[in-house]
């Protein structure tokens, strides 16, 4: 995670865009107290809608809870997919 001021942000923007879209580093920005500005690839933030999105019914994330167990203990199996 990278860390700057709106001034430094400003006079080098370019160089901090490229660390976040090479790196998938988050950028914050401070602001002043308690304030600031996050500023992240758009592979990240698709990354973290597409997790929000799993988990925002209580009903798929106990679905993926009880894969993550039986995945865990031992229960799980693997499949061949068949190829077109």
């Amino acid at each position: 995670m990278l860390t700057t001021t709106l001034s430094d942000f400003r006079k080098d923007i370019k160089r901090y865009f490229d660390q976040i879209s090479q790196n998938f580093e988050t950028l914050i920005i401070n602001r002043g107290k308690d304030s600031g500005i996050v500023i992240m690839s758009l592979a990240e933030y698709n990354s973290l809608k597409a997790t929000h999105h799993e988990l925002s019914s209580r009903a798929n994330e106990v679905r993926l809870d009880a894969a993550i167990q039986k995945l865990k203990s031992g229960k799980s199996f693997e499949k061949e997919l068949l190829k077109e």
